[in-house]
């Protein structure tokens, strides 16, 4: 394919390794690697296979034979890393939560426009077979008018006070990690709320430990969501409408299985949305295609709809109390 992209891995960490991998199986090329020091990146170059091994992020977006960037550090470092990228000419999948406010989120879009590049946020979950299957039933009516969205997002995660999870400083709490994943699918399904209400409690460094939150959407409609990163959930998703409702299994946010009932409680449908690797090749695809046909935003997940989602987060922030110490928001 003498057309396909090369990528560039900034970030050598855990979710770095899970995307990389699913590139690598299924036949994207990795091009090069960048981390803060040249062990780092050359120790994952070599479980990898990668060709190239940067010892900065600076030399990584420099690199002429990469044309896209995959931002996998931690969310504080995600507005500069993506402007790093972008200001080198490349395109970007950046990782969610997609920066730490919707300020943030608004001068990476912004700047990815002005430079004509694709910016996409690796919401991964979006791309999923089963979620794209999801989707095509709820725009069909099949579900007659969408009332409730319940989903929740438990893991039981958290490793002591200096962990990166419970650490304010890098952005910690359940929200950001874990708590957008169910504040998405609210937004895939419903769009955007027209009102927030949420509560919390918090850990011992004062990020949020646990938190639940009620979105509300014209003519009626709720979504329930629910994050926990010290406790092991069902972490299931249902979608209930006047006509029907769907159950996706256990973990609803991977590739899974869903149960579509009728008004009557009969079943339907049972779609398997399995696949090979972890199922981040996905969003992989979606960006260089983006890139091929030159556009900047899709359906599934545009750039404009990973702000509106920050600007909830933030409101959700509000409510709870929960405060950055690198974000001046006052």
């Amino acid at each position: 394919m003498s057309d396909q992209l090369a990528w560039g891995i900034l970030g050598t960490g855990w979710i770095a390794g899970l995307q990389t991998s699913d590139l690598i199986e299924h036949g994207f090329k990795v091009e090069a690697v960048g981390s803060r020091t040249s062990d780092s990146a050359t120790k994952f170059a070599a479980e990898y296979g990668i060709p190239i091994a940067h010892g900065s992020y600076e030399e990584l977006v420099a690199d002429p034979n990469v044309d896209v960037i995959y931002v996998a550090t931690p969310h504080p470092f995600h507005e500069e890393h993506a402007l790093l990228a972008l200001n080198a000419g490349k395109h970007v999948l950046l990782e969610k939560a997609f920066t730490m406010n919707a300020a943030q989120a608004g001068a990476v879009v912004a700047r990815a426009a002005e430079l004509k590049l694709v910016v996409l946020e690796a919401m991964w979950t979006r791309y999923l077979p089963h979620m794209v299957r999801i989707r095509e039933l709820v725009q069909s009516g099949a579900l007659g008018t969408v009332r409730s969205v319940m989903a929740d997002h438990n893991q039981n995660i958290s490793m002591g006070p200096l962990h990166r999870i419970n650490n304010p400083l890098l952005g910690g709490g359940a929200l950001l990690d874990l708590g957008i994943y169910p504040v998405s699918f609210a937004y895939d399904i419903l769009g955007t709320p027209t009102s927030v209400i949420a509560v919390a409690t918090k850990t011992v460094t004062d990020v949020d430990r646990q938190t639940s939150m009620i979105l509300s959407y014209g003519e009626g409609a709720q979504a329930l969501l629910q994050t926990t990163l010290d406790l092991n959930g069902p972490n299931r998703a249902v979608i209930v409408g006047s006509e029907g409702r769907i159950e996706i299994d256990e973990m609803w946010y991977f590739p899974t299985t869903f149960t579509r009932f009728d008004g009557e409680g009969a079943v339907v449908e049972e779609f398997d949305g399995t696949t090979t690797g972890r199922g981040m090749q996905f969003q992989a695809t979606e960006l260089e295609r983006l890139a091929a046909a030159g556009e900047l935003a899709n359906d599934i997940l545009p750039p404009s709809e990973s702000v509106q989602i920050m600007c909830t987060l933030d409101e959700i922030r509000r409510q709870i109390g929960l405060v950055y110490p690198m974000l001046d928001e006052n």
